[in-house]
């Protein structure tokens, strides 16, 4: 297994990644290649941010950006780097003021629901 697709379980889960490899079609499948070679085996496996930092990094990009869909990927993958659920708070609080409010109110119930789900927080 490469570093890129070892470090990509880990963070994102083998049940996501599983999922990912099953959708995955010619038309698809050099993307799954470069963002495993890229993003996790490139950028992710750094040694100069740890995985906490790269959650918190990650998390704001995607407020940022209005990709809600990755974010509650990432929100599982940031509790899976270590983060807590008032960490995680934190940083959307933070983004409220970079990304702006619309954005990080997107972003606080698309995290509250995901980490009622995986019964990090019960309310």
């Amino acid at each position: 297994m490469s570093d890129g697709m070892r470090v990509r379980r880990e963070v994102l889960g083998d049940a996501h990644v599983d999922r990912a490899e099953e959708r995955t079609t010619d038309f698809t499948a050099d993307f799954q290649d470069f963002i495993t070679r890229y993003a996790w085996g490139e950028i992710w496996t750094r040694p100069l941010l740890d995985r906490r930092t790269r959650s918190c990094i990650t998390l704001t990009a995607l407020v940022a950006g209005g990709h809600l869909d990755e974010l509650a990927l990432h929100v599982r993958a940031a509790v899976r780097n270590g983060l807590s659920a008032d960490e995680i708070k934190e940083v959307l609080l933070q983004s409220a003021v970079y990304c702006g409010v619309p954005a990080a109110n997107s972003a606080f119930a698309v995290a509250q629901r995901v980490l009622i789900e995986d019964g990090v927080v019960t309310d």
